[in-house]
């Protein structure tokens, strides 16, 4: 009976109200810190209640235009908010952050917005939006000071990048042909946004981050882009010089750990039902190389000078195409080879293109597994191969680019994720 009265007065839809406000106090909270800003705290927790209060009533008689009309009500008084005071702005001195109001405006339509899905049963979606939402306004000098680092190359990379994923991608024929089934455009051309992606990923944020952030997230970074390229240029540097060789080692050392991170997470998307095999080996691997990539780190020297190795661009289109066609041949060569000559045909295919190419071997693999022409073990083993093999073509090129002295610390790390990668293969 007393369920009833309440439900009868409407107190049911006080939680709805209640979120409401505490998503306008949230982004509220993040204006009230802007001193130009013509809203703060109780204007946009109004303007999300008053969103709640109009999606209701909008329910209730059945009229979506009294939704739109309340959106139109508070645009029109925020925007007449600055228009009253034109002059403030030029007034405000020029150390303070500026608002011209499209920020403020476009916040508490969104506000608006989010507090009318509450009503609509999407809170958690909205209350997730409101932190985003909040995160934007906070963080502005950091993402201005991102943007303002972006070269040009930079932005054309992430537009190759949506070329690839958005307009090539989509219009691929998504059907196997070849021999054994094992060539489908689509998903050959998904492999290339897959690797593209990641490095990438990687070569934004060594221009973004520069040198300020020391030698293991430089390390990081450099294998995520290219832990070849970042190889061969503190080779060069390393060379001839004790403190700086062991900044060199460090950085070469944890670039070919980030291989096998991803290694890791490329397996976790193209095959997740492999990662039972091949995380013992890849973490394995990864925990022995940091050892020996926290030991060289303590041993470096913090004054030494960082730099920056330059990568191609991973987006392009002819380094796309490149890796493609890569792939494409490994894949028809070990499906060949592993009918051919079984699991031995394939580690050759594994040892041979793992020399300058770990990812072609590895997504090949994987796509034969998924297949269901290899198995498990025969798979992890392919992919431990080309690791080493490419391990083994890293080392050569510190030997002859760095010399021996370099090469000793290096060998110590390489060393360590090589034994780490046999443990977890002997664990299988």
């Amino acid at each position: 009976m007393e369920t009833g009265f309440l439900q009868g007065n409407g107190i049911e839809a006080l939680p709805q109200f209640l979120t409401s406000l505490a998503i306008g106090l949230l982004i509220g909270l993040e204006r009230e810190r802007n001193p130009t800003a013509k809203a703060g705290l109780r204007t946009f927790a109004l303007a999300a209640i008053f969103g709640t209060l109009a999606a209701m009533l909008s329910t209730k008689v059945g009229s979506p235009w009294l939704l739109i009309a309340g959106l139109l009500a508070v645009a029109g008084m925020i925007i007449a908010a600055y228009l009253n005071n034109p002059g403030e702005l030029l007034r405000q001195p020029q150390e303070k952050e500026i608002d011209p109001g499209t920020t403020t405006v476009i916040a508490l339509l969104l506000c608006y917005g989010l507090g009318a899905m509450i009503w609509y049963g999407l809170a958690k979606l909205a209350v997730m939006l409101a932190i985003a939402v909040t995160t934007l306004l906070y963080f502005k000098p950091e993402l201005r000071g991102i943007s303002q680092k972006l070269a040009r190359r930079d932005l054309v990379a992430v537009l190759q990048f949506s070329v690839l994923t958005f307009i090539v991608l989509p219009i691929l024929p998504d059907q196997s042909y070849g021999p054994y089934n094992a060539f489908n455009p689509h998903q050959a051309w998904l492999m290339v946004v897959l690797i593209s992606g990641i490095s990438l990923t990687g070569y934004a944020a060594l221009h973004v981050v520069g040198k300020r952030y020391g030698a293991p997230l430089l390390g990081f970074l450099g294998g995520l882009a290219s832990s070849t390229a970042t190889t061969l240029i503190y080779a060069k540097h390393g060379k001839g010089n004790q403190t700086m060789s062991y900044l060199a080692a460090s950085v070469i050392v944890i670039a070919s750990m980030v291989v096998l991170l991803r290694l890791l997470v490329v397996s976790a998307v193209v095959a997740y039902d492999a990662l039972p095999g091949l995380f013992p080996v890849l973490a394995g691997g990864f925990l022995f190389g940091l050892v020996v990539a926290l030991y060289n780190w303590r041993k470096m020297d913090s004054a030494t000078e960082l730099y920056i190795p330059e990568t191609s661009n991973p987006a392009e289109l002819h380094t796309a195409i490149g890796f493609g066609l890569l792939y494409v041949v490994v894949l028809l060569g070990s499906a060949w080879m592993e009918d051919l000559a079984g699991s031995q045909g394939l580690y050759a295919v594994a040892l041979v293109s793992g020399l300058t190419d770990v990812d072609a071997i590895t997504l090949s693999s994987l796509r034969l597994f998924n297949l269901g022409q290899l198995g498990e073990q025969p798979t992890v083993i392919a992919i431990a191969i080309a690791f080493l093999s490419n391990l083994a073509f890293k080392f050569g090129m510190v030997v002859f680019i760095g010399g021996w002295n370099l090469a000793r610390h290096v060998a110590i790390g390489f060393g360590a994720m090589t034994c780490g990668v046999l443990v977890g293969l002997f664990a299988l």
